[in-house]
C-alpha cells in the first residue's frame, strides 16, 4: 500500500479527536495535534496549521470552524461573457477582466460555468481578474469539429490566448483539477499557482485506482446527484441551497469527454514545478482527507486542507473556509 505512515498518525489522531467531540469536549474543536517531531502548531486568522508531514513533503491543514453552510449567493461582479471562437469549437466563458492577476476557476463534470458564484465575487473585489468557462458539451459551449480529438489543455491555453491571460492562478474543482493539473504538468510557467478541490486528479497508479474505487459502494453511481455530491451536513441544514445547486446541475449537461496530455503518476507529481493546495471536505466520498494526504506525500511542499462539514462541493458547501483558504494561498504566492 501507499499509505504512509504519517497519514496513518494522522487517521488514529483524527480519530481521538472525533471521540472528544462526540463526548462534548468543548476544547477538542481548537486542539491541533502534531504530526512530525518539532513542528509548532500556530492558528494564524482561524485557520490552524495542523503539521508536516516532513520538510520535503506536504503541509496539512485543518480549516475551521465551519460557518458556511447558509452562505446565501452574493451579487456578482459585472463581467463580459459571451462565446469565445477557438477555431474548432466555441466556447462560453466569464471574466470580470481588470489588470490584477489572472484566477482561472475550473468547474467540476457535474457542473459548468455556473458553479462559482460565491467565488467570483470575492476574488474580483480583490482585485483579481477571474475567469471561469464552460468546457465542450457543458452549458452554452458546443462540442466543436474535432470533438474526438481535442484535448481539454489544448482548449483551455487557446481561451487564455483568446483573452489574452500569459500567467494565471487555476482553481480546479474535482474534474476541472485534472485540467489544472494537466497544464501544470505541461506548462509549469505558466501557473502561479495550482489548488486541486475534490479532485481524484486522474492518477493513473493502480493500487491508487483500487483504493479510489473501493470508497463509494454498489449502486453509488445510480444515486441523485446531489447525494453523490453535496456532504449530508449540507444537505440536511440548506434544501434550497440543494435546489439551487441542483437547477445549475441540471443546465450543466454533460461532458463529451475528457483527453489529457501528460500522464498522472507518482512521478510526474514528484515533478511538479508550482506551489500545490490540495482540499477536499470531511465528507467527500470520492476524495477523503485520508487518501488525498497519502497523496500530498507524493508532492513535494505541498499543502493540504480538510473543510469540515462538507462533501465534494467544498465551493458550493462551504464557500467562506474555501475562500478563506485560496486567498491566503494566491497572496503567499503573488510574487511568483
Amino acid at each position: 500500500m501507499f499509505e504512509s505512515a504519517g497519514s496513518r498518525l494522522w487517521l488514529l489522531l483524527e480519530r481521538e479527536t472525533m471521540t472528544d467531540r462526540d463526548k462534548g469536549d468543548a476544547g477538542a474543536n481548537s486542539r491541533r495535534c502534531v504530526v512530525a517531531a518539532g513542528v509548532a502548531v500556530g492558528v494564524i486568522g482561524g485557520l490552524a496549521v495542523a503539521a508536516n508531514l516532513s520538510p520535503a513533503k506536504a503541509q496539512v491543514v485543518t480549516a475551521g470552524p465551519a460557518n458556511g453552510l447558509l452562505t446565501p449567493l452574493p451579487p456578482q461582479a459585472r463581467v463580459t461573457e459571451g462565446l469565445a471562437d477557438l477555431g474548432t469549437v466555441k466556447l462560453w466563458y466569464w471574466d470580470t477582466g481588470g489588470p490584477g492577476e489572472a484566477v482561472v476557476l475550473l468547474h467540476p463534470s457535474s457542473g459548468s460555468h455556473e458553479v462559482f458564484p460565491f467565488q467570483q465575487p470575492v476574488l474580483a473585489a480583490a482585485g483579481y481578474r477571474v475567469i471561469s468557462y464552460s468546457r465542450r458539451g457543458h452549458a452554452n459551449s458546443e462540442t466543436g469539429r474535432d470533438a474526438d480529438t481535442f484535448y481539454q489543455l489544448d482548449d483551455l491555453l487557446a481561451l487564455l490566448a483568446f483573452l489574452k491571460v500569459d500567467t494565471f492562478h487555476a482553481v480546479g474543482t474535482a474534474l476541472g483539477g485534472y485540467v489544472g493539473l494537466d497544464v501544470a504538468l505541461g506548462h509549469p510557467g505558466r501557473v502561479r499557482s495550482l489548488i486541486l478541490a475534490c479532485s481524484m486528479m486522474g492518477i493513473s497508479e493502480p493500487e491508487y485506482q483500487a483504493v479510489s474505487a473501493s470508497l463509494r459502494p454498489k449502486g453509488f453511481a445510480e444515486l441523485p446527484a446531489e447525494v453523490r455530491e453535496l456532504g449530508p451536513s449540507y444537505r440536511a441544514a440548506n434544501p434550497a441551497g440543494v435546489a439551487e445547486w441542483k437547477a445549475r446541475h441540471d443546465r450543466a449537461g454533460k461532458s463529451i469527454g475528457v483527453r489529457f496530455r501528460n500522464k498522472t503518476t507518482w512521478a510526474t507529481l514528484a515533478g511538479l514545478k508550482v506551489p500545490v493546495l490540495l482540499m477536499t471536505g470531511d465528507a467527500d466520498l470520492w476524495i477523503p482527507p485520508s487518501l488525498l494526504r497519502q497523496v500530498a506525500a507524493k508532492i513535494p511542499g505541498s499543502q493540504v486542507v480538510v473543510i469540515p462539514e462538507s462533501g465534494h462541493g467544498v465551493q458550493w458547501e462551504q464557500p467562506d473556509a474555501f475562500n478563506a483558504e485560496i486567498m491566503t494561498f494566491f497572496r503567499a504566492h503573488k510574487a511568483r
